[in-house]
């Protein structure tokens, strides 16, 4: 596959806990590079905005919706690039130059995070090691208000 090319807008970044949302639209009933988007559509792509100081960046290509007026690109992008997203903010709302072109990173490697190995019993319940820490493990400070069993508060003052 090749690098496509778009004109688009920008239309905006918005930001949660754990990734960025990327939104461009391609106005018009006809979208250039339309094969070539499809088929990279659930994958990494490299993601740049032309002329912008944050250069490439490896995002997931969430989705592509068209409609009779305009085409939305959506695209999700890890925590671990916040110096170059904000390097995209001050292009969000304007009129632009999108490039993407398909990545070798895999969808496997861009969501990998380590976790806790386990093991799913035959009745369904998870078995972890006995050396994994519980939060029964970890002492509670005697100045601590909200330590287990200490709180300021009951149940009942809550509800009523």
């Amino acid at each position: 596959m090749a690098k496509a090319e778009l004109n688009v807008l920008f239309k905006k970044i918005q930001k949660d806990d754990k990734k960025e949302v990327l939104e461009f639209h391609v106005q018009g009933d006809e979208l250039p590079h339309s094969d070539e988007l499809v088929q990279m559509a659930g994958n990494i792509v490299v993601l740049n905005v032309k002329d912008s100081a944050a250069g490439e960046i490896n995002v997931e290509f969430k989705s592509i919706q068209r409609d009779s007026k305009k085409t939305v690109l959506k695209f999700n992008v890890k925590g671990d690039s916040d110096d170059k997203m904000n390097k995209l903010y001050p292009y969000a709302g304007r009129n632009t130059v999108l490039v993407l072109e398909p990545s070798q990173m895999s969808i496997e490697d861009f969501n990998y995070h380590e976790g806790i190995e386990y093991k799913v019993e035959p009745d369904g319940t998870a078995a972890v090691s006995p050396d994994q820490l519980s939060i029964d493990d970890v002492p509670a400070e005697e100045d601590d208000p909200f330590a287990l069993n200490e709180l300021p508060f009951t149940d009942d003052d809550i509800l009523n």
